[in-house]
């Protein structure tokens, strides 16, 4: 018994400090974009700014606010962000609810099913899918960052799953005191399904304010890149032809810490909602993926 103990022990402290060294990972970098952020240029520039700024100063952050075309990519992004995760989410929980029946009640329900799973193993590919966008005239507006991705199959299979341990008798005796499906669906089932709700919204949303490919074949002018777009052209293609980037501006700061400060600034909002949704994801990620 003894002997187990002290393993579980081990075991225990190995892991933790595992996930400490993989925590520090994770963080040290950001701390140390934000340091470089506030940082003077003659620092920033010779690439001496560890954690801690050095020439503390928030010039890049006035540059950054300022600058037009990145606060319409931020404008653009957060649009993106709400309307596709409002529309997403409604498409989601309106198809995982039906396909959660069994099918002496949903008789086309297998159909439907497998026909969303064909769709996860043989997708159009990206030619069909750029050609059906320029079809439909969405170039340069909104919709052409949301509706191609509207809605994950894989979302849907973990909504359904979740809504299928919630038990029957509910649904039941809703049926006999006289609601519809409609009411059974938004007084009962989700208030229950909060855990996976807030898990889905949260991947939803982080995976529309960090997709940055679309905008980048779908907007045909710069000025209506989302902020992924716009930061990896100015970051990763170090392409300058296509921002509004005074010349003034880049001799008197460093280019090091206004791109840091844009990076802080366009992750900021998801550091600060994560914890909100954080304390659900495990237990909306367990339920949802377990079928019975």
């Amino acid at each position: 018994m003894n002997k187990v103990k002290r393993g579980y022990s081990i075991f225990t402290i190995g892991n933790n400090v595992f996930l400490i060294l993989v925590a520090l990972l994770c963080i040290i970098p950001l701390i140390h974009i934000l340091a470089v952020s506030f940082s003077g240029r003659a620092a920033a520039n010779a690439n001496i700014v560890g954690l801690w700024p050095v020439d503390f100063n928030v010039d890049a952050y006035v540059k950054t606010i300022g600058n037009e075309q990145f606060v319409n990519a931020i404008w653009t992004t957060i649009k993106r962000t709400v309307l596709g995760t409002a529309i997403g989410m409604a498409i989601t929980i309106l198809t995982a609810y039906p396909l959660s029946k069994e099918s002496n009640v949903f008789k086309g329900r297998t159909v439907f099913a497998w026909a969303l799973v064909f769709t996860m193993l043989f997708s159009g590919g990206l030619v069909p899918t750029y050609i059906l966008v320029q079809k439909l005239h969405l170039f340069n507006t909104i919709w052409a960052l949301i509706l191609p991705g509207i809605v994950g199959v894989y979302n849907i299979i973990l909504m359904l799953n979740f809504f299928r341990i919630i038990p029957k008798e509910l649904e039941e005796a809703s049926l006999i005191d006289g609601a519809n499906h409609i009411t059974i669906l938004l007084r009962v089932y989700l208030p229950i399904s909060l855990p996976s709700l807030a898990t889905l919204i949260l991947f939803t949303m982080v995976g529309h304010w960090n997709s940055w490919f679309d905008g980048l074949i779908y907007m045909t002018k710069p000025e209506n890149y989302p902020l992924a777009t716009y930061l990896q052209t100015v970051i990763v293609q170090q392409d300058f032809s296509k921002i509004s980037v005074k010349a003034e501006d880049l001799a008197n700061i460093s280019q090091r810490t206004v791109k840091s400060a844009q990076i802080f600034i366009g992750m900021l909002p998801i550091l600060l909602i994560y914890p909100f949704f954080q304390r659900f994801f495990v237990k909306g990620i367990v339920v949802g993926a377990v079928k019975e």
